[in-house]
């Protein structure tokens, strides 16, 4: 109906209507960024500065490292007790949250951000999950993430034990995940994100090991790889929260690998394999819920339209060369495994680490 009458109004009306609309935005006084809220305008400088100082335009070491920071600052949270603020920047204000074990290997990129935010006068809660929001933009074929900013400075650190370690029995992972509010399954879309990861401190003979053989790129080779049978360890291990992984040089974590084949999670890993599509979707939805945790959306303002879109993927998920659907674990009861998937010709590959980012060594 309101479709209809936009329609049937004349065009001296249409022309009052738009010049109205453009009124109502707001030129940004920097650099003359049109926005739709002044309080986006800070966040014009902060992009900038993320992009080119802090990124180096590439989804790289430290866009993956800014994305666990916004997943460790965010997850302190209980919907049942008070175990912090959520996504509130306190793994910035209160140093003490780098000693928790799951934290480890934070603190250059805490140091990064916390900069960002001194010098462009903005919260360290909105410096961190803006900066995730860039961060995704870089990755192909990952979704824009709504993005809020507002965020008043955290007052308490969070809780410690409030970060799922990869060695957690699954009960353990969900029962965490569902304090927070999350389900088993909003937990899987999460995952999406160790599609651009790699490891450093589960086994620090092999820092930057990624997680499957397209590092970089958001995509759902991770999902694909993470149901392969496991045969080696990549570097001296195991060691506690790594393994078995398919092929040499990557990287498996114990709690991907448990997601992967738990029955209350099975069937959503594996609808991830051959639908990017619906993964990205999955993981905006949570990704969004993730970064408003202790935070009042009443009292924040929405500055997505700042977050540019990524490129798209580069392909859906193949099987890498010399694997193939019989190398699959399958975990879920109700549906069989994707029967279109391509297997790469040649031999088997070797996965390269990820190389660090000088800003971070």
């Amino acid at each position: 109906m309101l479709l209809l009458d936009l329609f049937a109004v004349t065009t001296s009306f249409l022309g009052l209507f738009f010049i109205k609309t453009v009124a109502a935005q707001i030129i940004c006084p920097i650099d003359g960024t049109v926005v739709n809220n002044f309080a986006c305008c800070p966040f014009v400088a902060v992009k900038s500065d993320l992009l080119a100082n802090v990124f180096d335009g590439t989804c790289g070491a430290n866009a993956a490292a800014v994305i666990r920071l916004a997943f460790s600052d965010a997850i302190g949270f209980s919907i049942n007790t008070d175990k912090g603020g959520g996504a509130d920047g306190s793994i910035i204000t209160f140093p003490v949250e780098l000693t928790f074990p799951q934290n480890v290997g934070l603190d250059c990129i805490v140091k990064i951000i916390d900069n960002v935010a001194g010098e462009r006068g903005v919260s360290r809660g909105d410096a961190i999950h803006f900066a995730a929001s860039i961060a995704l933009s870089l990755c192909p074929g990952a979704p824009v993430v709504q993005t809020f900013v507002g965020r008043p400075e955290a007052n308490r650190p969070a809780a410690p034990n409030t970060i799922p370690n990869p060695f957690d029995p699954a009960n353990t992972i969900f029962a965490r995940m569902q304090d927070a509010g999350f389900s088993p399954t909003e937990l899987v879309a999460l995952l999406a994100a160790h599609s651009i990861g790699s490891q450093h401190d589960v086994d620090p003979t092999i820092p930057g090991a990624p997680f499957d053989t397209t590092p970089g790129s958001f995509d759902s080779q991770f999902f694909l790889e993470t149901l392969l049978r496991g045969t080696l360890f990549p570097g001296d291990g195991p060691h506690q929260g790594e393994a078995t992984s398919p092929l040499p040089g990557e990287f498996r974590l114990q709690s991907d690998f448990t997601c992967a084949r738990d029955p209350r999670t099975a069937c959503t890993w594996q609808s991830f394999v051959s639908n990017q599509t619906l993964m990205a979707a999955r993981f905006a939805t949570a990704m969004a819920k993730l970064t408003l945790l202790g935070q009042d959306v009443l009292t924040l303002t929405d500055c997505t339209e700042l977050i540019p879109r990524s490129p798209p993927a580069a392909s859906q998920a193949v099987f890498p060369a010399t694997k193939s659907r019989p190398d699959i674990d399958q975990a879920c009861a109700i549906s069989l495994f994707p029967s279109t998937l391509k297997t790469l010709v040649g031999p088997e590959p070797t996965v390269l680490p990820v190389p660090p980012q000088s800003v971070c060594i």
